[in-house]
């Protein structure tokens, strides 16, 4: 297995960055890939569709990294991480992720209602208005969507403090769009980081381009994984992964496993707490629960 090199540059979010986040529900991060990084990730991911049979047909494949061990250098991406640790702090990892890769649809499908707030059941469960934040997701764009149409990331700005949508009866009954929606226009390398709260919903894809996507959500290591990563057996590629890499796909370290360690009682032992020590950059409004 491959892995690019990445540049060690960390530095959290910045203000401005944070008010935009926490009034809009998203950022677009411009130019994170660079040309190498989008062909080798894109030629990864083409290798993975050929395998997998789809032909033509689009392909939603769970468990990023494990299906594709190629793509572990973006869940700890330099430019992407901070956002993530800026947000979370240092006691998450990532919880669910998918590959997607859309043709051109030639056809026009069956009306479906896919407008939605990441969390599955915890927007049915949870109490609260708003309902907590609890996860964020870094979509990485390998492909032109820098025009509509070309089955964009669709988005509705500052709908995260928003529990209900209006929305039809049923999924399978047409509605009109929410007005306050729009396409997220983006070029290949780009990535959008976003509140797993914010309502969105992907558009049809009506351009030649096949649409190419790689999202990580992440969450806090009290929530379960989601991803079939911790049953694998440990191949030579697991072997490869740097402690933080490890602890962002649901281990770190001995003693991992126990509860405890993942509501974040072992500082001392959770590997991005003491690469962020390392690098001055621990945030004091992230302490450990036992000094």
């Amino acid at each position: 297995m491959a892995i690019l090199p990445s540049i060690d540059v960390w530095s959290p979010m910045t203000r401005e960055q944070r008010q935009q986040f926490e009034r809009d529900g998203y950022l677009i991060i411009s130019d994170v890939l660079s040309e190498d990084e989008v062909n080798f990730y894109t030629a990864a991911i083409d290798h993975l569709y050929e395998k997998s049979g789809h032909s033509g047909a689009a392909m939603h494949m769970l468990s990023a990294v494990a299906s594709c061990p190629e793509l572990v250098g973006l869940i700890d991406h330099p430019r992407t991480l901070p956002l993530v640790w800026s947000i979370l702090g240092w006691n998450c990892h990532v919880y669910h992720s998918h590959i997607d890769v859309h043709p051109r649809v030639v056809e026009q499908p069956p009306v479906r209602w896919e407008w939605h707030q990441d969390g599955g059941r915890q927007n049915r469960e949870i109490e609260t208005d708003p309902r907590p934040r609890l996860s964020v997701k870094l979509a990485y764009w390998l492909s032109d969507v820098s025009r509509t149409g070309h089955g964009n990331f669709t988005i509705i700005p500052g709908s995260h403090k928003t529990n209900w949508l209006p929305g039809p009866p049923r999924r399978d009954v047409s509605w009109p769009r929410p007005a306050e929606a729009i396409e997220v226009t983006v070029n290949p390398g780009d990535v959008v980081f976003f509140d797993r709260r914010v309502w969105h919903a992907r558009s049809l894809n009506f351009s030649p381009i096949t649409r190419k996507g790689v999202f990580f959500g992440y969450t806090y290591r009290w929530v379960h994984i989601r991803d079939e990563v911790a049953h694998l057996p440990r191949e030579q590629w697991w072997k490869r992964l740097n402690e933080v890499q490890r602890q962002l796909l649901g281990e770190g370290s001995e003693g991992s496993s126990s509860g405890d360690h993942r509501w974040g009682h072992f500082p001392e032992i959770t590997p991005l707490y003491q690469e962020l020590k390392r690098r001055g950059l621990l945030n004091p409004e992230y302490p450990p629960l036992i000094p």
